[in-house]
C-alpha cells in the first residue's frame, strides 16, 4: 500500500477553504462518514497532533520540529492513510485543517480541551481549557474528549485545573462523550515542569483523575508506559489508553514495551504522537505500520 502525501493542490485547497469557504469546514465534520468508538477487535490506535497549541514544538533534540504545519499535515495525512489507524487526537485548528483536507471519514475524531498550560508559562499548572467544549464537540459530531491533568501539589494552580477537568468530565458524561483523561504527578524543576513517571505516582494520579466529575461511566484513562505496568493497570477498571511520549528513545526499546503493555487487561489500545510523526529515520509509514501492528495484529490484515 502506497503511503498518502499531500500536494501544493492540496494545501492550496485548504488556504482558499479557509479564506473563502469557512462554513465548508462545518460541513466536512458533519457530513463525514462516521464510525463507532470501538469496532472489530474493540481495540483502538489513535495519532496524536495536539502538542503544538500548547508551545510545545520539540521532538527530540530539535526545539522546532513541529512548527512547520504543512509538514505536519503531511505527515499526518501519511499516518491517517494507513491499515488499523483509527482516528486522530487534535485542537481544532488542526482538527479543521484534517475535515477541509477530506481525511476524517472512517476515523475517531478526539477533541483536546485544554491547552491553556503554555509549556515554560509561569501559568503552566493553570492548565486552562481554551480548546474544544463539550458542548461544541458534541455540535460537530467529534466523537472523544481528552484533557490534560497535571498535578503539582507545590503550585496552586492545579486546583483550578483539577475543578475544571471535573467540570468537564460531569459535562462529558451528560452529553454521552467519551472522556479520556491523561493524568501526571507533575513539579517545578529548574523553571520547567517535570512528570514523575515512576510507577507509584502514576498510579497517584490515576486515583485523583478518576474520581473527578459527576459521574464516571464515560471516562477512560491515557496513561504512559511505565515500569510495572500491572500494578498501574491494577489501579483502574476504566478503559486505557497508551500514550506513546516523545521520540528520544530507541524504537525498537519503545515498540517492545508497547507491545508489553497492550497484553494487559483493561489497555484498549495506543495514543501515540511525535513518536510515530517524526520517528528517527523518517518513515513515517513503517512506524505507523509497527504500531498498528502491535494494536490490532493479524487483525488490519485482514479487515
Amino acid at each position: 500500500m502506497t503511503a498518502m502525501t499531500l500536494t501544493d493542490e492540496d494545501f492550496d485547497r485548504l488556504r482558499d477553504v479557509r479564506a473563502f469557504r469557512p462554513h465548508a469546514i462545518r460541513d466536512a465534520l458533519a457530513t463525514r462518514r462516521r464510525r463507532g468508538i470501538l469496532e472489530g477487535d474493540g481495540r483502538l490506535f489513535i495519532i496524536a497532533a495536539d502538542h503544538p497549541a500548547r508551545g510545545a514544538l520539540a521532538v527530540g533534540a530539535d526545539p522546532t520540529a513541529m512548527a512547520n504545519r504543512y509538514d505536519l499535515l503531511d505527515r499526518m495525512a501519511t499516518a491517517l492513510s494507513r491499515p488499523g489507524v483509527d482516528g486522530v487526537l487534535g485542537t481544532p485548528d488542526i482538527i479543521d485543517d484534517l475535515a477541509a483536507l477530506g481525511l476524517l471519514d472512517d476515523k475517531v475524531i478526539v477533541g483536546s480541551m485544554n491547552r491553556g498550560g503554555l509549556r515554560g508559562a509561569v501559568f503552566e499548572m493553570d492548565d486552562r481549557y481554551g480548546g474544544y467544549t463539550v458542548e461544541a464537540m458534541s455540535s460537530a459530531g467529534i466523537d472523544f474528549a481528552k484533557t490534560l491533568i497535571r498535578v503539582n501539589l507545590d503550585d496552586a494552580g492545579t486546583a483550578s485545573t483539577l475543578k475544571a477537568t471535573a467540570d468537564a468530565v460531569t459535562q462529558a458524561a451528560q452529553a454521552g462523550l467519551p472522556i479520556m483523561l491523561e493524568p501526571f504527578m507533575s513539579r517545578w524543576v529548574d523553571g520547567r515542569i517535570v512528570n514523575d513517571l515512576s510507577t507509584d505516582a502514576v498510579i497517584l494520579s490515576i486515583a485523583i483523575a478518576a474520581g473527578l466529575g459527576a459521574s464516571s461511566a464515560y471516562t477512560w484513562m491515557k496513561l504512559p508506559v511505565v515500569a510495572e505496568m500491572e500494578r498501574v493497570m491494577a489501579a483502574t477498571t476504566m478503559p486505557t489508553l497508551l500514550l506513546g511520549g516523545d521520540s528520544g528513545a530507541d524504537p525498537d526499546e519503545t515498540f517492545a514495551a508497547w507491545e508489553d503493555a497492550l497484553s494487559l487487561p483493561g489497555v484498549r489500545g495506543l495514543t501515540v504522537g511525535r513518536t510515530l510523526l517524526y520517528p528517527p529515520d523518517g518513515d513515517v509509514a513503517g512506524a505507523v505500520d509497527t504500531a498498528a501492528g502491535l494494536v490490532h495484529g493479524s487483525f488490519v490484515a485482514t479487515s
